[in-house]
């Protein structure tokens, strides 16, 4: 099986009664001893739970690895200026010997806006903003010139090699987004026929490319290795599994589908 499986790093978790605050160092040992493919941490910066920040994490769980990919799932480019996303992006990239993926979205609305209106960002245009920053991204983190706004150019020094990216969504204003600047597609607990039905409408958007999904959450109820199967027929290239409160559990369950 050609399937990618990651997990997410004890950092966060979508129920603010159980909050997932664990050792990001041992875990990240861990997942990689195990041979998993991937380690993942959430982004936001007031969110329903506590919440670490995520490049921090990612950095923390790249230094003391040698082999697995490390991954934003996903970044609110928004949140932030673009310039300083990209050097955040291509300083890990180099840290890491180029083991990032870079997933991308525009936010869960469970989380509400506080979050946005902390960081000065208007919640309502956040896909505009997306946009824009989408459109200048992959050159600010190869270290190209890049028109970052009216009569403002910037060049990052070091550039990097431009990582994977991802975008994350369901509605058509998502597809339009991940066909016009993804190398691939997230999507949260769909199954296999729903994967293959929404990357059909991506991949006829994204001007020849094939793009492959990832999915958060896959419905695994049945028969695991059959289901995978499906998964992976459908387009899919790389599933994160959801945590449940004991990470190394997960690891190790994580572990026996990889295996």
């Amino acid at each position: 099986m050609s399937l990618e499986i990651g997990v997410i790093l004890p950092t966060s978790t979508p129920d603010p009664e159980r909050p997932i605050l664990g050792d990001v160092r041992e875990s990240a040992r861990y997942a990689e001893s195990v041979g998993l493919d991937s380690v993942w941490s959430t982004d936001h910066l007031v969110a329903s739970a506590p919440l670490l920040d995520s490049s921090v994490v990612l950095a923390t769980a790249a230094a003391v690895t040698e082999r697995i990919t490390v991954g934003y799932n996903v970044m609110l480019l928004a949140l932030r200026p673009v310039a300083w996303a990209a050097k955040q992006i291509n300083t890990l990239q180099l840290v890491s010997n180029n083991r990032l993926v870079l997933g991308l979205g525009t936010g869960n609305p469970a989380h509400g806006d506080i979050g946005w209106r902390a960081a000065g960002v208007d919640y309502s245009q956040r896909g505009r903003l997306t946009d824009e920053a989408l459109a200048v991204l992959r050159d600010l983190i190869a270290g190209n010139p890049a028109t970052v706004a009216q009569d403002l150019e910037v060049t990052l020094s070091p550039g990097s090699p431009v990582p994977p990216i991802f975008v994350a969504g369901n509605g058509p204003r998502a597809h339009r987004r991940a066909a016009r600047y993804g190398d691939g597609w997230a999507t949260i607990a769909a199954t296999p026929d729903e994967v293959r039905t929404n990357l059909g409408r991506i991949n006829e958007l994204a001007d020849g490319k094939q793009l492959k999904a990832t999915v958060v959450a896959p419905q695994l109820d049945g028969n695991p290795a059959e289901q995978l199967a499906e998964y992976e027929a459908a387009g899919v290239e790389r599933i994160i599994l959801p945590p449940t409160g004991d990470w190394r559990r997960d690891y190790d369950k994580a572990a026996e589908l990889r295996n």
